[in-house]
């Protein structure tokens, strides 16, 4: 266990013994589970973790986030969002994740993800580690890079099936015609680890070789006519198809009616067409943060749909104020919205701005201009 002692050291700090100890058990052990909720509000009390528009740490760390969320005109706002810094207390560690809810309950499902993700992920991780640390052939050091994606990509699949499961048995949210999506992105130390279940989208500004900020996708949208996503569906007896009214808007229908109607091929709940092709399985990523790397983009498909990839980015690095960056994005998404789809309800539109480098290093005299990547 002497290899996994600095991973556990910030555990000490806000949470006792015995607490820590039982974090190193199950994730189904009632106290593990306790632990990490102590931890969460420790975190909230302390200002580390963000649910709603804001940012999170103005000043002195590495870490800078800007949240903005804004509701559409269909309705309650169904988005919701969460940073973590600190995670797990882990100096080096913080969380990131966008929930788009939808259908009658959406906005209760996305809310209950987003409570219940970072627990688990959490508690997952930690459980991974201790049982990977008790394998007689594991070695932390022979393959650090591999081994932590590995920690990670097994905790999130985990994580995700069991908030499905969770979510099917809540007494108090029906999600049988009701969902959401999830994108997160873990950060730790160099590194960050990227979870996807749905049609939101993280988009990486990173340096080019010329000294231009260029836009990297790190995600794909999960839509139901991608080729791997089809063939899922139509082999479970799930049907793709584009309304009259809706061209190239492909969504997923039951075999016999034209219900639900969803626009993405992967999310949690909507129970009515997880038999026909719906999963919740998430594609998990990692990708390793260079000082060309400057910050990186989480937002719902409100954004998406009117905005592209360059143009946030180029958004973004032109905002002098950080603390602003988030809302500016959403507010050129609004307007985006009524000049290229007039008519059309807007959606409910959020934003995360994850920063990988503090105000004061060199990346705030970097270029603005923006090039699509070759």
């Amino acid at each position: 266990m002497s290899r996994l002692s600095s991973i556990f050291s910030g555990f000490s700090r806000s949470i006792s013994k015995n607490k820590t100890n039982s974090l190193k058990g199950s994730c189904e052990n009632c106290d593990g589970r306790e632990a990490v909720k102590d931890m969460a509000k420790d975190s909230k009390k302390n200002e580390l973790m963000l649910t709603t528009s804001g940012t999170v740490n103005v000043e002195g760390s590495h870490n800078f986030a800007s949240v903005f969320s804004k509701r559409g005109q269909k309705g309650v706002n169904q988005d919701r969002c969460i940073v973590w810094e600190e995670f797990g207390c882990q100096e080096d560690m913080i969380f990131c994740g966008i929930f788009d809810g939808h259908g009658p309950w959406g906005h209760f499902v996305a809310k209950r993800v987003r409570e219940s993700m970072p627990l688990s992920l959490l508690c997952n991780w930690q459980e991974t580690l201790v049982e990977a640390s008790l394998d007689p052939n594991f070695d932390l050091e022979s393959d650090k890079k591999l081994h932590k994606f590995n920690v990670w990509k097994h905790s999130y699949l985990k994580t995700c099936a069991s908030i499905d499961q969770e979510l099917e048995r809540h007494r108090k949210i029906d999600s049988f015609y009701s969902g959401t999506t999830a994108l997160t992105i873990v950060r730790q130390g160099e590194y960050i680890f990227i979870a996807n279940v749905g049609d939101s989208r993280a988009v990486l500004a990173t340096m080019s070789e010329t000294g231009n900020l260029v836009p990297v996708q790190l995600t794909i949208d999960f839509k139901p006519n991608l080729p791997q996503e089809a063939e899922r569906i139509i082999q479970c007896k799930g049907r793709v198809f584009c309304l009259h009214d809706e061209p190239g808007v492909h969504r997923l229908w039951l075999p016999d009616e034209e219900s639900p109607g969803l626009a993405m091929s992967r999310a949690f709940g909507d129970y009515c067409v997880k038999d026909y092709g719906l999963v919740s399985v998430p594609e998990v990523t990692q990708r390793h943060i260079t000082s060309k790397d400057q910050f990186v983009v989480l937002a719902t498909d409100g954004v998406w749909d009117v905005i592209s990839n360059e143009e946030a980015v180029q958004i973004v690095s032109s905002t002098p104020d950080r603390v602003k960056s988030g809302r500016r994005l959403v507010d050129c998404a609004v307007h985006a919205w009524k000049k290229k789809r007039k008519g059309i309800a807007i959606d409910d539109i959020s934003v995360i701005v994850l920063y990988f480098h503090s105000s004061s290093s060199s990346c705030d005299q970097l270029r603005f201009a923006v090039s699509s990547p070759k």
